[in-house]
């Protein structure tokens, strides 16, 4: 009996650690935070970028540039997203003790992710650069740059956050960082900087946006009075106490690569199979189509956390209401944002970047389609995480993904680069479907 009050009394203190905002207001709520720290970094980081494009020239940035991409795409590639099988398995935590276990057990997946992140960008820049002509020179700055990639530590902290509720910090902290980067760029502008200046100004810039986010979620943990028993807390036989971990984390990753690979690999295949005017076209129609898509992120964040408490502690009834409800919202902004494009899209195109890209026009408004499909399945997936279910999500991922590239090596060659945003469609329409019937299916047995 004292055991199991025990166990009781600390349930209750995690969700008291852990109480998010649970009505639809406080999701909204937190959306809102989100989307705005997100529109005030992306301007604030448009200033910083002309600052630095200023400061360089064409030629310089392209440089600065290849940096930003090649580390960028081997964070992708090697970050575990530690905060998804966190945030599962944090919410079914029945003490505090298998809790703070469980959050040492992410941030040493970030650490290790991060250090062999960079292990193999180096790698890779002092082994294949000269082979693609790349000059020792570039290799020594790329190579310098790669010394963010151990300071990328964000799954765990992501996760502390999330499941504290804490989106307006997530949000303002990525506002402060931007900030940062700007005073930086203009002092850098205002002295002559040289690229390896501006290298350094970046990276510095990077470091310190990554440790607000780490630093942020440590005070969280120590206001909640864990950060010193989770550094000193043992993994040993985590897997027994949180089942089926390992095969959750490695498949919620899994899927995420293959969608990656529709969605990094689509231009490419449209300048191949078509033309690179084609490809631009399309290029400009899925920077406008997809900004939407950020939506889809922040509800993902907000409603995740939400899910899995509710799941876990068998609330069943509420964890269909929040699915019910953010699938609504999200199905009327998607009906609003296919009617806006359709109606504004040509005078948009002609103000944002000119006449001649107007035949990008049902471009973006076909792209909207697969868009909004793809917001409303965010909920859904989410749902199917919390169940316990990413076997099915990672199955209709691969299903899907696999109709993509095939109906797009099929039309592109034959319409152009529509049959680029037709093949989104098939594979948002075929995610859609298997996930509904993996939610129904699922539902039905609880």
């Amino acid at each position: 009996m004292a055991i199991g009050k025990k166990l009781a009394k600390n349930f209750n203190g995690l969700n008291k650690i852990f109480a998010g905002e649970k009505s639809l207001r406080g999701r909204l709520g937190n959306i809102g935070h989100l989307l705005t720290g997100n529109a005030l970094t992306s301007l604030l980081g448009l200033v910083g970028f002309a600052l630095t494009a200023r400061a360089l020239g064409p030629s310089d940035y392209g440089v600065l540039a290849l940096c930003f991409t090649y580390t960028n795409a081997v964070e992708r590639l090697v970050n575990f997203q530690s905060w998804q099988p966190l945030i599962k398995f944090g919410a079914q935590s029945e003490s505090t003790e298998t809790l703070k276990s469980l959050l040492k057990f992410g941030l040493l997946l970030d650490v290790s992710a991060a250090a062999t992140g960079c292990a193999i960008a180096v790698a890779l820049v002092w082994v294949f650069g000269p082979w693609f002509g790349i000059s020792p020179e570039m290799s020594g700055l790329v190579t310098l740059y790669c010394a963010i990639l151990p300071f990328q530590i964000s799954g765990m902290p992501m996760a502390v956050l999330r499941l504290s509720g804490k989106f307006r910090s997530i949000a303002y902290g990525q506002v402060g960082s931007s900030i940062f980067r700007i005073i930086l760029c203009a002092i850098g502008f205002a002295f002559g900087g040289t690229l390896r200046d501006f290298v350094l100004i970046w990276m510095a810039a990077q470091i310190v946006g990554s440790l607000t986010l780490v630093g942020l979620a440590l005070a969280e943990l120590r206001k909640q009075g864990m950060l010193g028993g989770m550094l000193t807390a043992s993994v040993r036989g985590i897997t027994s106490h949180f089942p089926g971990l390992w095969k959750f984390a490695i498949s919620t990753n899994l899927s995420l690569t293959l969608r990656s690979s529709a969605n990094q690999l689509d231009t490419l295949l449209v300048g191949y199979l078509a033309d690179p005017t084609a490809a631009g076209l399309y290029h400009i129609a899925k920077r406008i189509g997809r900004m939407a898509l950020q939506i889809g992120d922040h509800v993902q964040a907000v409603l995740y956390p939400d899910l899995a408490r509710a799941w876990a502690s068998s609330a069943f009834k509420e964890f269909h209401r929040a699915v019910v409800q953010m699938r609504t919202l999200l199905l009327g902004f998607g009906l609003l944002l296919i009617g806006g494009v359709y109606l504004t899209i040509d005078p948009v195109l002609r103000l944002a970047v000119g006449s001649e890209f107007e035949a990008a026009a049902p471009l973006v408004v076909v792209q909207s389609i697969a868009v909004s499909m793809t917001l409303y399945g965010t909920v859904t997936r989410s749902a199917l995480l919390a169940m316990g279910r990413e076997d099915r999500v990672l199955k209709g991922v691969f299903v899907a993904t696999i109709a993509f590239h095939a109906t797009a090596l099929m039309l592109i060659p034959r319409v152009g680069p529509m049959g680029a945003n037709i093949a989104h469609i098939v594979m948002a329409f075929i995610w859609l479907s298997m996930m509904a019937v993996a939610y129904r299916q699922t539902s039905a047995i609880r």
